[in-house]
């Protein structure tokens, strides 16, 4: 690819991005609401249609609301490449974060189509109906419906902001849940989602591409501690039974206990409530969240072992109750080494500057993994910001990550040879993860 045609290139990917963040934008805020089963979601699905048919891609929606444009293959016509991202957004989120991976897939299609004709396998783009979680207390409906792990009793019932059933929405918009019989797609044969870093790593180094090796596990938490209220003034230190006091050294005892763990485990307490919340009145209780991530999965369990050990110590100590509920606990998901070795050669080949990285964030390509070789490419993410209207790649980085997603999908979609393995990670503990609005 010349300089010449690569800055049309650039203009050409920037143009997409501003016309598809037209769907949902918010005129006072600069931001994107896209809300699954809203009619700006379905608007943005149905403009991606139009253009895919528009370079001759084949496409359909599924019974969920995924829409897939297919390049077709000629000889191995039940072996797919799959690539891609989500459609839907955070509320006021910004224009990057899923869109992006959709339109990589789009202009790589278009390259190799353009260049190299017919693949021996079909390549397909998916624009996946949801992953955020911002509407429904759900996440990665799109990718689990797809990877054949939804159950729809889970949704049914559920409601968003407005009072609106999750069936209700999905039937205004002409879809409906899969039907029992209606399985897992067996012709996938394996997943690479290119996406924003969602951090300031790639940036802070320099480099445009990031591999990634392992999408962290995660476990989260709400605890409860209940001491006693009582008047600010009249009750002496000794004699409270304080839960600010409480929640105070935990939190400050959860940090110090990260810390000594070391890279790259993180833990963030990000959300904390007192009651009754009045200047003048000792709390008696304290609410406050505990996120927890690793890439080892026994290292995770080691430090929320000593964690809620910790924390029950310090309520001893203070003489107050504790409750701690643990809400969501999703293993570290490795990417296959085969495609992560694919496009290392590619990155190589192309003289692209590359990292191999971990993901902080989930991601659909974590539902992937547990059924087919899965893969991710990252590109840097301005000041590491993301679910904002302030997000921002370079045009530069993001040719460099369609150029090094452009070549994975040569290797697996034109090549006569494709031996990758089927998966046989462990699933993902989907309890876990309804009925918490969560951004991943």
């Amino acid at each position: 690819m010349n300089v010449e045609h690569e800055s049309q290139w650039e203009q050409d990917l920037l143009e997409k991005i501003n016309w598809l963040a037209q769907f949902g934008k918010d005129s006072e805020n600069g931001g994107i609401t896209r809300l699954l089963y809203s009619e700006t979601w379905l608007d943005a699905q149905l403009a991606l249609k139009k253009m895919f048919e528009e370079e001759g891609f084949h496409t359909e929606f599924d019974e969920v609301g995924n829409l897939f444009a297919r390049l077709n293959g000629s000889d191995y016509m039940n072996e797919t490449i799959l690539t891609g991202s989500h459609i839907d957004t955070v509320k006021n989120g910004g224009l990057y974060d899923g869109q992006l991976g959709i339109l990589a897939g789009f202009f790589a299609l278009k390259h190799l189509q353009q260049t190299y004709g017919q693949p021996l396998r079909n390549i397909e783009i998916v624009s996946m109906a949801e992953e955020e979680g911002s509407r429904f207390p759900y996440i990665m409906w799109g990718s689990k419906n797809i990877a054949g792990q939804a159950n729809p009793e889970d949704v049914k019932q559920i409601k968003d902001a407005n009072g609106e059933s999750f069936e209700e929405a999905m039937s205004k918009v002409g879809f409906r849940f899969k039907k029992p019989r209606e399985t897992a797609r067996d012709d996938l044969k394996a997943f690479i989602e290119l996406h924003i870093e969602q951090g300031n790593v790639l940036e802070t180094e320099e480099i445009p591409i990031g591999i990634v090796q392992h999408i962290v596990g995660q476990r989260r938490y709400n605890v409860e501690v209940t001491g006693q209220a009582n008047h600010a003034g009249t009750t002496p230190m000794g004699y409270r039974r304080d839960a600010m006091n409480a929640a105070a050294r935990m939190i400050h005892g959860i940090n110090d206990l990260a810390l000594s763990y070391g890279d790259p485990l993180v833990a963030t307490v990000g959300e904390i409530q007192a009651q009754p919340g009045t200047v003048n009145v000792v709390p008696g209780k304290v609410m406050f969240s505990i996120d927890a991530r690793h890439i080892n999965g026994e290292e995770l369990q080691s430090f929320t072992e000593n964690m809620t050990e910790n924390l029950q110590t310090v309520a001893d100590h203070i003489g107050v109750e504790i409750d701690i509920d643990m809400w969501m606990d999703e293993p570290p998901v490795p990417m296959d080494p085969a495609i992560v070795d694919i496009i290392k050669q590619q990155c190589d080949k192309q003289q692209l500057t590359y990292k191999l990285m971990h993901s902080g964030a989930g991601h659909d390509a974590q539902v992937f993994a547990q059924d087919i070789p899965t893969a991710m490419l990252f590109v840097p993410s301005r000041d590491g910001i993301s679910h904002n209207p302030q997000e921002y790649t370079e045009p530069k980085d993001l040719a460099e990550g369609i150029k090094a997603l452009t070549g994975a999908l040569y290797e697996l979609g034109y090549e006569n040879e494709l031996s990758l393995n089927k998966k046989g990670i462990p699933k993902m503990n989907e309890t876990t993860t309804i009925g918490k609005e969560s951004e991943v």
